[in-house]
């Protein structure tokens, strides 16, 4: 169970501690965090109400740990990270109980975000080794005008700090997707994860422990965003950024100061549907890819965008899955599982009745008990509807018919959000022209929008994002270039 046997340390009481300085402590705020479980609508856990001055702390000690963690070799590095992955995918199963009350995840996909999380760890260690055991060599007279009087050598150097903000509905492996490359490029890590996910991170935080990490390295301070978080994104220890949620991250990019940010702030993912598309495969991936965690992704199918001519059929083989999907609590691994808050679902429901209003037609009749929502298809949504262009971040998938390819394109470009988008068709030709014509980090021809895997980049374009993830990029985007230049008094060419 959460919070017992190897966890018991961080747990006082009825209130996990936060982690700094290598120990699990209690704020001197005297203060707790309630985080509701999204099924009971109770509160299910406590987290400590961190302070300034606490963040402070955190600060002063990363910054003095990652002068000692820059000079400590490469493959030492890789075998704690190795280590930690290794703690993590063991202990799955209470870090997935967590996910499971804090979340509403269904226990199986719970369990799955651990070990993939497991996972990434480790192919980041292997791939920091690799990119950062490289650097480039440079001669002078490749540039007109110069003899070969100067050797140039650049190589990838830590940051000093970076501060972690994962959201809620993948915070054990998109914490993970920002720690282990920060570490492996020789930064310290600062923390700070969504309250609903807190517990999961905190038992996260407690495998890096155990695995070794130097104190004051690794660092997770909890609280309100309210009360420290403008004072830990505008905090002159931070060196870099990486941010995952919405609309937030653009307050903290107008604030941050000259540092790097790495940013991945939503989407409102488009499905495009061809004529001659397989419609059976294309009714799979609009389940799988509107409706998973009840549509608490980011890289869902937020919009279906299909060909009038194949909309009817491609409908109807919709609805007939959309009535096979299960519906309930997570610990019974149900297919649709409450929303994670109550401001959620009636954001979500706000969205519904705005498209009753102006006309959708319900494919299946609306329905909300507390936070659960079932499933639900709008089709013949219009352009005028707020769910054409909001997210809804729930199980609720619009579908506008369009009467060509050039208006399905305009109309996934007309967002304000770039982040995936989708084509269906058989035709690769087509499916190249429309990729390269939609707005978005990532297209994907022939399946749903994706996340992954954790390797492969990950960005977002306008109002989606700033800066590309995946395990290469992070690391990359977590170092600098240093560049030493060795002067010569006179030219010297090899076997010259």
């Amino acid at each position: 169970m959460a919070g017992t046997g190897l966890f018991s340390e961080i747990l006082d009481g009825e209130a996990y501690k936060y982690y700094a300085d290598g120990e699990w402590k209690k704020s001197s705020s005297g203060k707790l965090v309630p985080i509701i479980n999204p099924t009971t609508r109770k509160v299910h856990y406590k987290v400590q109400a961190c302070t300034q001055e606490e963040v402070n702390k955190v600060m002063e000690t990363a910054k003095i740990a990652q002068k000692s963690w820059a000079k400590t070799p490469l493959w030492k590095r890789a075998e704690l990270l190795h280590k930690a992955a290794s703690i993590l995918k063991e202990y799955k199963t209470p870090i997935a109980e967590s996910l499971v009350k804090e979340i509403a995840k269904p226990a199986k996909d719970a369990v799955t975000e651990v070990v993939r999380s497991g996972d990434l760890v480790s192919y980041c260690a292997e791939e920091g080794v690799r990119i950062l055991g490289e650097g480039k060599f440079l001669v002078s007279d490749s540039f007109p005008g110069n003899d070969r009087t100067k050797y140039c050598l650049t190589s990838k150097i830590p940051l000093g700090v970076v501060l972690a903000i994962p959201p809620f509905n993948y915070p054990v492996n998109l914490a993970v997707s920002k720690i282990a490359p920060a570490l492996i490029a020789g930064n310290s890590l600062v923390l700070k994860p969504p309250t609903q996910g807190a517990v999961s991170c905190l038992h996260m935080v407690h495998c890096f422990h155990l695995a070794g990490f130097p104190k004051g390295l690794i660092s997770c301070v909890t609280g309100k965003g309210s009360e420290i978080g403008d004072f830990l994104t505008m905090h002159p220890g931070v060196s870099c950024i990486s941010f995952t949620g919405g609309d937030t991250g653009i307050a903290i990019s107008k604030k941050a100061g000259m540092i790097p940010l790495q940013m991945e702030l939503g989407g409102k993912d488009a499905c495009i549907v061809l004529e001659d598309a397989d419609l059976d495969l294309v009714a799979a991936n609009i389940i799988k890819g509107g409706f998973s965690y009840s549509g608490q992704r980011c890289t869902a199918v937020k919009v279906v965008l299909v060909m009038e001519s194949v909309a009817d059929a491609l409908v109807e083989k919709v609805n007939k899955r959309v009535a096979k999907l299960t519906v309930g609590p997570p610990e019974e691994n149900s297919d649709i599982t409450p929303v994670v808050s109550e401001s959620s679902a009636n954001f979500i429901e706000g969205l519904v009745v705005d498209a009753k209003q102006k006309g959708a037609t319900f494919c299946q009749e609306y329905k909300r008990d507390g936070n659960l929502i079932w499933p639900l298809l709008l089709d013949n949504v219009r352009p005028d509807m707020r769910i054409a262009w909001e997210e809804p971040f729930g199980p609720v998938l619009p579908v506008i018919r369009i009467t060509s390819v050039e208006e399905g394109i305009h109309h996934c470009n007309a967002s304000n959000f770039g982040l995936q988008g989708c084509v269906f068709t058989k035709d690769i030709n087509k499916a190249i022209l429309i990729g390269d014509a939609m707005e978005t980090g990532t297209v994907q021809i022939n399946s749903a929008p994706a996340r992954g895997p954790d390797h492969f980049p990950f960005q977002g374009i306008k109002d989606s994002g700033i800066g590309s993830q995946g395990i290469t990029n992070s690391i990359n985007m977590m170092t600098k270039i240093k560049t030493t230049v060795i002067n010569l008094p006179t030219p010297s060419y090899s076997m010259g």
